[in-house]
């Protein structure tokens, strides 16, 4: 049963950081806790019969086959990846478990100038049906820090995972996500990714690698890009079989920073379907937004396609709230959160609920 264990390892100056990272500190609507500050394991426990979590060496010593998972999927591709790593999540849920209440791990940046490198893998058995979200922030202290986060999915036949990661940093604080899915035969695998607080600079491109007939991907983003920031967000999706499925959807706000949103879709085999839209909203004139969309195959037995629109709040849409007694800076925050649709995110309704609501708090304080 949950009770406060989780809340007292955190510091009462990062409860609200933690919580706007869509952390349940109560743990009331989580089946499984994980909580990594700098490079120390905290807390992790799981709720649920058939959710394993801990921390990746607590996993690497314990289990023989977490070694042969560890790196799996960047050799799947030929690509390398840092060694230097000190911790990271290992998740794993059985064969045949549906797990309706989110996962939830969180990765803290707690020193000034922390470097903080985490390896975290994720496999979903066959069959398996889990939601996982994800918090990452950096405390009030830990100025000029840094987060490398190195992440393994492997979502086996027929199972269903959705992951949605939330950033929280600060304006001085550099991230580099890097992860590589693997999804086999029958397979879903939904990634999520929020990002409304100030950051100083963000390098993301990961890849979702359908290798088995059947399997679909979806990547979805939604990005609030403050002034002074540099965001530069894609992902890839990688079509290995037949008859498999790809979506990628990206919302991006620009209030003075720099936004660049990438994507590539790379059909290696028939009757596959894919598509990448991007969205831009630049609301300052100090702000750019860039949409490099890719499509790359040799078959013809393939559906894909792109679309990218970048724009402003037209006045009419201003005049309009305003007519009927809304600020300016209201008419703004009114328009934008119907823009940044929370609902491409695939969530539950607990899940969407929170979200809309951390999206809400970002945009008031930030319009």
């Amino acid at each position: 049963m949950p009770s406060d264990e989780l809340n007292k390892k955190v510091a009462e100056e990062d409860a609200d950081k933690l919580a706007s990272s869509g952390m349940d500190l109560s743990e009331k609507t989580r089946s499984a806790s994980f909580l990594q500050q700098d490079s120390q394991v905290e807390f992790r426990r799981s709720l649920f019969d058939g959710v394993e979590i801990m921390g990746t060496n607590e996993a690497l010593e314990k289990y023989p086959e977490a070694r042969e998972y560890y790196g799996k999927a960047f050799r799947s591709l030929g690509r390398e990846y840092p060694a230097d790593t000190e911790g990271g999540y290992f998740i794993r849920v059985r064969k045949g478990k549906a797990v309706e209440l989110p996962i939830q791990a969180c990765l803290l940046l707690k020193r000034q100038g922390f470097k903080q490198k985490v390896h975290n893998i994720v496999i979903i058995e066959e069959g398996a049906r889990a939601y996982l979200i994800t918090g990452c922030s950096a405390s009030k202290a830990a100025d000029e820090g840094f987060h490398l986060g190195i992440s393994e999915f492997f979502v086996q036949k027929g199972a269903y995972l959705n992951f949605t990661m939330i950033h929280t940093w600060k304006e001085d604080v550099t991230v580099k996500p890097m992860g590589i899915a693997l999804v086999e035969e029958g397979a879903t695998y939904i990634s999520n990714y929020v990002c409304m607080k100030p950051v100083k600079e963000i390098t993301m491109y990961p890849t979702a690698v359908l290798q088995g007939k059947g399997a679909r991907a979806s990547f979805n983003s939604l990005v609030l890009s403050h002034p002074n920031s540099l965001q530069d967000i894609g992902s890839r999706i990688i079509f290995r079989a037949d008859d498999t499925q790809g979506e990628m959807i990206a919302r991006a706000v620009s209030l003075g920073g720099r936004m660049i949103a990438r994507g590539q879709l790379k059909a290696e085999a028939e009757r596959v379907k894919a598509h990448l839209e991007c969205r831009g909203l630049i609301i300052s004139r100090e702000g750019t937004v860039e949409a490099i969309p890719e499509l790359d195959t040799n078959y013809r037995d393939v559906d894909m396609s792109h679309e990218a629109a970048i724009g402003k709040i037209s006045r009419e849409e201003i005049e309009y709230l305003s007519a009927r007694g809304m600020s300016v800076e209201e008419a703004q925050s009114v328009i934008v959160r119907g823009f940044m649709d929370v609902d491409i995110l695939g969530l539950p309704d607990i899940l969407k609920k929170e979200i809309e609501s951390l999206e809400e708090k970002s945009l008031k304080g930030s319009m």
